[in-house]
Protein backbone atom coordinates (compact mmCIF):
# COMPACT_ATOMS: atom_id res chain seq x y z
CA UNK A 1 0.00 0.00 0.00
CA UNK A 2 2.55 2.22 0.52
CA UNK A 3 4.99 1.38 -2.57
CA UNK A 4 1.04 2.04 -4.35
CA UNK A 5 0.88 5.45 -2.96
CA UNK A 6 4.29 6.15 -3.41
CA UNK A 7 4.19 5.59 -7.21
CA UNK A 8 0.92 7.64 -7.21
CA UNK A 9 2.70 10.62 -5.80
CA UNK A 10 5.63 10.06 -7.87
CA UNK A 11 3.42 10.15 -10.66
CA UNK A 12 1.24 13.34 -9.55
CA UNK A 13 4.49 15.37 -8.88
CA UNK A 14 6.26 14.07 -12.54
CA UNK A 15 2.83 15.22 -14.27
CA UNK A 16 3.60 18.60 -12.32
CA UNK A 17 6.64 19.24 -13.79
CA UNK A 18 5.65 18.18 -17.10
CA UNK A 19 2.36 19.02 -17.81
CA UNK A 20 2.13 21.97 -15.45
CA UNK A 21 3.97 25.67 -14.95
CA UNK A 22 2.73 26.87 -11.45
CA UNK A 23 5.43 25.67 -10.31
CA UNK A 24 8.85 26.55 -10.19
CA UNK A 25 10.22 22.94 -11.13
CA UNK A 26 7.60 22.86 -14.12
CA UNK A 27 8.41 26.16 -14.91
CA UNK A 28 12.23 25.44 -15.43
CA UNK A 29 11.26 22.15 -17.28
CA UNK A 30 9.39 24.50 -19.72
CA UNK A 31 12.04 26.45 -20.50
CA UNK A 32 14.49 23.96 -20.60
CA UNK A 33 12.58 21.83 -23.41
CA UNK A 34 11.85 25.23 -24.87
CA UNK A 35 16.27 25.71 -25.33
CA UNK A 36 16.51 22.47 -26.54
CA UNK A 37 13.71 22.53 -29.29
CA UNK A 38 14.90 25.88 -30.39
CA UNK A 39 18.73 24.16 -30.34
CA UNK A 40 17.64 21.39 -32.19
CA UNK A 41 15.59 23.44 -35.02
CA UNK A 42 18.87 25.39 -35.56
CA UNK A 43 20.91 22.13 -35.93
CA UNK A 44 18.65 21.30 -38.43
CA UNK A 45 18.75 24.38 -40.48
CA UNK A 46 22.63 23.99 -40.09
CA UNK A 47 22.23 19.97 -41.43
CA UNK A 48 20.37 21.52 -44.82
CA UNK A 49 23.67 24.17 -45.76
CA UNK A 50 26.53 22.34 -47.56
CA UNK A 51 29.34 24.12 -46.20
CA UNK A 52 28.25 23.62 -42.26
CA UNK A 53 27.11 20.15 -43.14
CA UNK A 54 30.22 19.00 -44.66
CA UNK A 55 32.83 20.94 -41.85
CA UNK A 56 30.92 20.55 -39.08
CA UNK A 57 28.47 16.80 -39.69
CA UNK A 58 29.95 14.69 -37.04
CA UNK A 59 29.14 17.14 -34.21
CA UNK A 60 25.88 17.91 -35.71
CA UNK A 61 25.14 14.40 -36.20
CA UNK A 62 25.32 13.30 -32.14
CA UNK A 63 23.85 16.43 -31.37
CA UNK A 64 21.04 15.15 -33.25
CA UNK A 65 20.98 12.28 -31.70
CA UNK A 66 21.26 13.45 -27.92
CA UNK A 67 18.48 15.90 -28.72
CA UNK A 68 16.28 13.13 -30.42
CA UNK A 69 17.30 10.78 -27.31
CA UNK A 70 16.03 13.63 -24.68
CA UNK A 71 12.92 14.13 -26.69
CA UNK A 72 11.94 10.24 -26.23
CA UNK A 73 12.24 10.39 -22.67
CA UNK A 74 9.83 13.00 -22.60
CA UNK A 75 7.60 11.69 -24.86
CA UNK A 76 7.76 8.20 -22.66
CA UNK A 77 7.06 9.68 -19.43
CA UNK A 78 4.81 12.35 -20.88
CA UNK A 79 2.59 8.79 -21.20
CA UNK A 80 3.37 7.53 -17.61
CA UNK A 81 2.52 10.20 -15.65
CA UNK A 82 -1.05 10.55 -17.12
CA UNK A 83 -3.70 8.75 -16.44
CA UNK A 84 -5.70 8.95 -20.19
CA UNK A 85 -2.22 8.21 -22.52
CA UNK A 86 -4.66 7.59 -24.94
CA UNK A 87 -5.51 11.32 -24.60
CA UNK A 88 -2.02 12.51 -24.86
CA UNK A 89 -1.10 9.98 -27.80
CA UNK A 90 -3.70 11.02 -30.13
CA UNK A 91 -3.80 14.29 -29.30
CA UNK A 92 -2.20 16.98 -31.81
CA UNK A 93 0.91 17.85 -29.71
CA UNK A 94 1.24 14.23 -28.84
CA UNK A 95 1.06 13.57 -32.59
CA UNK A 96 3.32 16.07 -33.53
CA UNK A 97 5.88 15.25 -30.55
CA UNK A 98 6.23 11.36 -31.78
CA UNK A 99 6.40 12.66 -36.38
CA UNK A 100 9.55 14.81 -34.77
CA UNK A 101 10.76 11.91 -33.02
CA UNK A 102 10.72 9.17 -35.00
CA UNK A 103 13.01 10.44 -38.44
CA UNK A 104 16.19 9.70 -36.68
CA UNK A 105 15.66 6.65 -35.88
CA UNK A 106 13.84 5.52 -39.29
CA UNK A 107 17.76 6.31 -40.07
CA UNK A 108 18.88 3.04 -38.91
CA UNK A 109 16.44 1.32 -41.85
CA UNK A 110 16.42 3.83 -44.66
CA UNK A 111 20.46 5.43 -45.09
CA UNK A 112 20.34 7.52 -48.01
CA UNK A 113 16.84 7.17 -49.14
CA UNK A 114 15.38 10.12 -50.43
CA UNK A 115 12.09 9.54 -48.69
CA UNK A 116 14.19 10.07 -45.51
CA UNK A 117 15.55 13.33 -47.04
CA UNK A 118 11.87 14.36 -46.90
CA UNK A 119 10.71 12.59 -43.27
CA UNK A 120 13.55 14.68 -41.79
CA UNK A 121 12.23 17.89 -42.36
CA UNK A 122 9.34 16.84 -39.96
CA UNK A 123 11.68 17.43 -37.04
CA UNK A 124 11.17 21.17 -37.63
CA UNK A 125 7.88 20.53 -36.41
CA UNK A 126 8.90 20.21 -33.18
CA UNK A 127 8.96 24.22 -33.90
CA UNK A 128 4.83 23.76 -32.80
CA UNK A 129 5.41 22.95 -29.34
CA UNK A 130 6.74 26.20 -28.75
CA UNK A 131 2.83 27.45 -29.19
CA UNK A 132 1.89 24.76 -26.22
CA UNK A 133 5.40 25.80 -24.20
CA UNK A 134 4.81 29.50 -24.52
CA UNK A 135 1.73 29.39 -21.87
CA UNK A 136 4.34 30.24 -18.79
CA UNK A 137 4.61 33.08 -20.12
CA UNK A 138 0.90 33.44 -18.71
CA UNK A 139 -1.42 35.61 -21.29
CA UNK A 140 -1.05 33.49 -24.20
CA UNK A 141 -4.40 31.44 -23.26
CA UNK A 142 -6.41 34.88 -22.24
CA UNK A 143 -4.71 35.76 -25.92
CA UNK A 144 -6.37 32.06 -27.67
CA UNK A 145 -9.43 32.62 -25.95
CA UNK A 146 -9.97 36.29 -27.04
CA UNK A 147 -8.32 35.14 -31.23
CA UNK A 148 -11.88 32.58 -30.54
CA UNK A 149 -14.22 34.52 -29.32
CA UNK A 150 -13.34 36.62 -32.56
CA UNK A 151 -13.34 34.56 -34.89
CA UNK A 152 -16.66 34.72 -36.49
CA UNK A 153 -16.50 38.82 -36.58
CA UNK A 154 -12.90 37.96 -38.48
CA UNK A 155 -14.26 35.60 -40.62
CA UNK A 156 -17.36 38.36 -41.49
CA UNK A 157 -14.56 40.88 -41.80
CA UNK A 158 -11.99 38.74 -44.25
CA UNK A 159 -15.60 37.58 -46.08
CA UNK A 160 -16.13 41.49 -46.63
CA UNK A 161 -12.82 42.20 -47.43
CA UNK A 162 -12.85 39.76 -49.97
CA UNK A 163 -16.23 41.26 -51.73
CA UNK A 164 -13.94 44.59 -51.51
CA UNK A 165 -11.00 43.54 -53.60
CA UNK A 166 -13.38 41.30 -56.34
CA UNK A 167 -15.27 44.67 -57.05
CA UNK A 168 -12.15 46.82 -56.79
CA UNK A 169 -10.39 44.44 -59.01
CA UNK A 170 -13.00 44.24 -61.53
CA UNK A 171 -13.20 47.65 -61.44
CA UNK A 172 -9.53 48.50 -61.89
CA UNK A 173 -9.36 45.41 -64.83
CA UNK A 174 -12.61 47.56 -66.77
CA UNK A 175 -10.24 50.87 -66.20
CA UNK A 176 -6.59 49.59 -67.19
CA UNK A 177 -7.25 46.50 -69.15
CA UNK A 178 -5.39 44.16 -70.85
CA UNK A 179 -3.04 46.78 -72.14
CA UNK A 180 -1.51 48.12 -68.83
CA UNK A 181 -0.86 44.73 -67.41
CA UNK A 182 -3.84 43.70 -65.91
CA UNK A 183 -4.85 40.73 -68.15
CA UNK A 184 -7.86 39.24 -66.45
CA UNK A 185 -10.54 40.02 -63.54
CA UNK A 186 -8.23 37.23 -61.29
CA UNK A 187 -4.85 39.45 -62.53
CA UNK A 188 -6.76 42.34 -61.44
CA UNK A 189 -8.03 41.02 -57.91
CA UNK A 190 -4.62 39.41 -57.21
CA UNK A 191 -3.33 43.44 -57.36
CA UNK A 192 -6.06 44.88 -55.43
CA UNK A 193 -5.35 42.33 -52.82
CA UNK A 194 -1.23 42.77 -52.70
CA UNK A 195 -2.31 46.90 -52.90
CA UNK A 196 -4.89 46.43 -50.16
CA UNK A 197 -2.49 44.88 -47.43
CA UNK A 198 0.32 47.56 -48.39
CA UNK A 199 2.66 44.63 -49.78
CA UNK A 200 3.06 46.19 -53.46
CA UNK A 201 5.15 43.77 -55.18
CA UNK A 202 5.02 46.26 -58.16
CA UNK A 203 4.66 43.33 -60.76
CA UNK A 204 2.10 45.49 -62.33
CA UNK A 205 0.42 49.33 -61.65
CA UNK A 206 -2.13 51.27 -63.32
CA UNK A 207 -1.14 54.03 -65.39
CA UNK A 208 -4.22 55.80 -66.32
CA UNK A 209 -4.82 58.80 -64.25
CA UNK A 210 -8.71 57.15 -63.12
CA UNK A 211 -6.72 54.07 -62.35
CA UNK A 212 -3.72 55.75 -60.48
CA UNK A 213 -6.71 57.68 -58.69
CA UNK A 214 -8.37 53.84 -57.68
CA UNK A 215 -5.02 52.89 -56.56
CA UNK A 216 -4.77 55.62 -54.42
CA UNK A 217 -8.20 55.00 -52.56
CA UNK A 218 -7.20 51.40 -51.92
CA UNK A 219 -4.05 51.76 -50.01
CA UNK A 220 -5.81 54.38 -48.30
CA UNK A 221 -7.99 51.77 -47.27
CA UNK A 222 -5.54 49.18 -46.77
CA UNK A 223 -4.25 51.26 -44.00
CA UNK A 224 -8.04 50.87 -42.13
CA UNK A 225 -8.16 47.37 -42.80
CA UNK A 226 -5.36 46.50 -41.02
CA UNK A 227 -6.81 47.83 -37.67
CA UNK A 228 -10.07 46.56 -37.46
CA UNK A 229 -8.61 42.89 -36.94
CA UNK A 230 -6.15 44.06 -34.02
CA UNK A 231 -9.46 46.43 -32.46
CA UNK A 232 -11.56 43.57 -32.53
CA UNK A 233 -9.03 41.16 -30.49
CA UNK A 234 -8.04 43.78 -28.45
CA UNK A 235 -11.88 44.55 -27.60
CA UNK A 236 -12.07 40.27 -26.70
CA UNK A 237 -9.13 40.41 -24.96
CA UNK A 238 -9.74 43.53 -22.59
CA UNK A 239 -13.28 41.68 -22.01
CA UNK A 240 -12.47 38.55 -21.46
CA UNK A 241 -9.44 40.18 -18.99
CA UNK A 242 -12.62 41.49 -17.06
CA UNK A 243 -14.51 38.06 -16.78
CA UNK A 244 -11.80 36.08 -15.98
CA UNK A 245 -10.54 36.61 -12.59
CA UNK A 246 -10.29 33.26 -11.49
CA UNK A 247 -8.19 32.39 -14.29
CA UNK A 248 -5.38 29.37 -12.96
CA UNK A 249 -2.72 29.63 -15.41
CA UNK A 250 -0.46 26.49 -15.70
CA UNK A 251 -2.60 24.14 -14.24
CA UNK A 252 -3.59 20.70 -16.42
CA UNK A 253 -5.82 17.29 -15.51
CA UNK A 254 -3.76 14.78 -14.50
CA UNK A 255 -5.90 12.69 -16.20
CA UNK A 256 -6.51 13.99 -20.05
CA UNK A 257 -4.08 17.18 -19.88
CA UNK A 258 -6.53 19.70 -20.61
CA UNK A 259 -5.84 23.17 -19.69
CA UNK A 260 -7.48 24.16 -16.34
CA UNK A 261 -8.79 27.47 -16.47
CA UNK A 262 -10.17 28.50 -13.22
CA UNK A 263 -8.73 28.08 -9.85
CA UNK A 264 -12.04 27.20 -8.16
CA UNK A 265 -12.44 24.24 -10.49
CA UNK A 266 -14.03 20.74 -9.18
CA UNK A 267 -14.22 18.82 -12.38
CA UNK A 268 -12.07 19.14 -15.84
CA UNK A 269 -14.03 20.37 -18.33
CA UNK A 270 -13.38 17.67 -20.52
CA UNK A 271 -12.95 14.24 -19.37
CA UNK A 272 -14.76 15.31 -15.83
CA UNK A 273 -11.92 14.10 -13.87
CA UNK A 274 -12.76 15.29 -10.07
CA UNK A 275 -9.50 17.32 -9.16
CA UNK A 276 -10.39 18.28 -5.50
CA UNK A 277 -9.77 14.07 -4.58
CA UNK A 278 -6.49 14.46 -6.71
CA UNK A 279 -5.19 17.13 -4.26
Amino acid sequence: MKTENSYKDWKRKLHEVIYGTHTPAGKLFDIILLVLILYSIIVVMLESVPRFDTKYHRFLNISEWVITILFSIEYILRIICIKKPKKYIFSFFGIIDLLSTIPKYLSFFFVGSQYLTALRALRLLRVFRILKLVRFVGESNKLAGALKASRTKIFVFVFFVLIISVLLGTLMYLIEGPEHGFNSIPHSVYWTIVTLTTVGYGDISPETPLGQFLATLIMIIGYGIIAVPTGIVSAEYASSKKENKNMDEGRSCPSCSAEIYRSDAVYCRKCGYNLIEEE
